[in-house]
């Protein structure tokens, strides 16, 4: 790897080769924070510099770029998989990273006299042969008995070389008497004849079951036409067990031999998740589903491609003929992608594609049933540390808003198991306060909001937050108390100097740890309702100047004021429109007394 240690950056991109390979970027401390491949390094990373990014995280990672290094590469292909390796080894902030961190099991086929096959997660230099990895321990246990059901395979741990059992070192176990296994131990089975079932069950491991099937097949009709029916029996019962396994994995027509790796894609805003399928003759072998976590705005099709090679390095998928949902962004030898519309190549992408819906949906629910589960304690742990007298499911946060006076709203924000409820917000206008008094206006808008829900027979909330120290307390204890409903609900004040946390009749505040879930959740609702107060201020702060500036203007009566308050939100808005969209709403003489006046 060259590296180019300049301060000047578009030296550095101007000395960059036009060439394929990979290139890193780094930051002031040396640290790789992002690592991409292109066809054309000096073109791909000069488009980093050259313009203005609509995603913020890629102005940020720009903006830490201190230094670029480069590898260069013979063709994409090699490009996207030393790509992958890189980035596994440095775990760049920007790149978008694998959620994976699994050990995935195999199966072993034990490098000694008469082979043992076992379940391993680890994966040694023994010569042993090991096939996999599989995406489910349990799948691999079945698919063992499987194995053992038809050929009798040994389990136990015994060094079964020649010399030990000619010397009569060990005694058969259960397995022999169950018929489970056939006593090599004792030299009641030959090392050839036991290896022919390795090679049978070796076979099944790769998937080829067909080939099995037809030797199973044969055999048994030779050992019937010799007579042998007792033996041909249990070959019979080995040639229907495999048939069985065989017919419950078959999603290809049995007239299509080529194998086949399948890929969908699924994503949303955060996650991007790939499944694959790996068909040998017709039957699905293994599979598998991947999430990564995205970064910058990468493509779908770039996306797909990091998934491709990293499943096929990952399973040691070697097939030539890859289905897929669209391109992906890459390009490898012998290697045909086909993006079906129909027929049976169709239908398997098809089942992929439920399968990735439906891992992301788990995904999902996983996501939101933890958050549940830690709302749940954050609510439990709020009424032990507020003495409250049930868990605090619903809550209600009330805010005042106003300009020295002038245009007074409250809001009111609505959380549900910690959650906030949109569509439960409420705003109110002021009306019965002159000027500034803020507790007249909490009085007011308390009493307002719960005397419509006592009116309704709606639901009170367990616990009623109000934005201010005492005097704002005070002031809604008294509305709640006139509605006769004062002692059914929890309320609290926060004030904002030092979140001190007031109770009715308690002159003194308590603190909660500044940095527990408790205070956040309290703050969060406290923040929501500012928010929400601030905007609805804000629209009718706009909304009143209009008024104000339309009711100046000779010949703008009630109907056309209503008009323009319809369309328009604010005096901006109605200047930057086309004139004609003003002509057409209210006429050419009153658009041009409109304009004069406001421009």
């Amino acid at each position: 790897m060259e590296k180019i240690n300049k301060d000047n950056l578009p030296f550095i991109i101007s000395v960059l080769p036009e060439s394929t390979g990979v290139y890193l970027y780094s930051d002031r401390n040396g640290i790789v924070i992002y690592i991409g491949k292109a066809k054309n390094i000096k073109k791909r990373v000069s488009s980093y510099f050259n313009k203005k990014h609509v995603d913020l995280k890629t102005n940020v990672l720009v903006n830490k770029i201190r230094n670029i290094e480069y590898l260069l590469t013979e063709s994409e292909e090699d490009a996207l998989l030393l790509e992958n390796s890189l980035i596994k080894k440095h775990q760049p902030q920007y790149n978008i990273l694998l959620k994976d961190d699994k050990t995935y099991p195999w199966i072993v086929v034990k490098n000694e006299h008469f082979p043992r096959i076992q379940f391993t997660r680890k994966k040694d230099n023994d010569n042993s042969h090991y096939y996999g990895p599989y995406t489910s321990a349990e799948n691999v246990r079945r698919l063992l008995r499987f194995i053992c059901s038809i050929y009798p395979i040994r389990t136990c741990k015994y060094v079964l070389s020649q010399k030990n059992i000619k010397q009569k070192k060990f005694r058969p176990c259960l397995q022999y008497h169950i018929k489970k296994c056939l006593a090599p131990c004792i030299g009641l089975q030959s090392e050839d004849e036991y290896n022919k079932n390795i090679f049978s069950s070796e076979e099944i491991l790769r998937g080829k079951c067909k080939k099995i099937s037809q030797l199973l097949y044969k055999e048994m009709l030779d050992l019937a036409s010799e007579m042998r029916f007792e033996e041909a029996e249990i070959v019979k019962k080995q040639y229907t067990l495999l048939k069985n396994h065989s017919s419950k994995s078959i999603v290809f027509s049995s007239c299509y031999k080529n194998d086949i790796d399948v890929f969908s894609y699924d994503e949303n805003k955060e996650s991007a998740y790939i499944n694959w399928l790996h068909i040998i003759e017709g039957a699905i072998i293994n599979g598998c589903t991947i999430e990564y976590k995205k970064q910058l705005n990468e493509s779908k099709e770039t996306i797909l491609a990091m998934g491709i090679i990293e499943l096929r390095l990952r399973f040691k998928s070697n097939v030539k003929e890859i289905i897929v949902p669209f391109y992906p962004d890459i390009k490898m030898n012998n290697l045909i992608f086909t993006v079906p519309q129909r027929g049976e190549k169709k239908k398997i992408l098809c089942l992929s594609e439920k399968n990735v819906r439906q891992y992301k949906i788990n995904q999902l629910n996983k996501i939101e049933k933890l958050g549940i589960e830690h709302s749940m304690f954050t609510l439990k742990t709020l009424q032990s540390k507020l003495h409250l007298k049930k868990i605090p499911l619903y809550i209600e946060c009330f805010d005042n808003s106003n300009i020295h006076g002038y245009y007074s709203v409250s809001s009111c924000v609505v959380f549900k198991k910690a959650v906030p409820s949109k569509k439960d917000y409420r705003v109110f206008n002021i009306r019965t306060v002159n000027g500034i008094n803020d507790f007249r206006s909490m009085y007011e808008v308390v009493l307002r909001r719960y005397s419509r829900l006592v009116e309704e027979c709606k639901s009170l909330p367990d616990l009623i937050i109000v934005d201010g120290g005492k005097g704002q307390l005070n002031a809604a204890i008294v509305a709640l108390k006139k509605l006769g409903i004062y002692m059914q609900i929890s309320i609290i004040g926060v004030a904002k100097r030092l979140e001190a946390i007031y109770y009715p009749n308690n002159p003194y505040p308590i603190y909660l740890d500044r940095n527990s879930e408790e205070l956040k959740l309290i703050q969060k609702l406290r923040d929501e309702a500012h928010r929400f107060g601030i905007n609805f201020h804000r629209k009718q702060r706009s909304r009143n100047q209009l008024i104000s500036v339309l009711d100046n203007i000779d010949g703008i009566g009630a109907l056309l004021k209503k008009r323009l308050l319809c369309k328009y939100k604010n005096i901006e808005q109605i200047k930057n429109v086309p004139k004609e969209e003003i002509i057409s709403l209210i006429g050419e003489v009153k658009t041009k007394k409109l304009l004069s006046y406001l421009l």
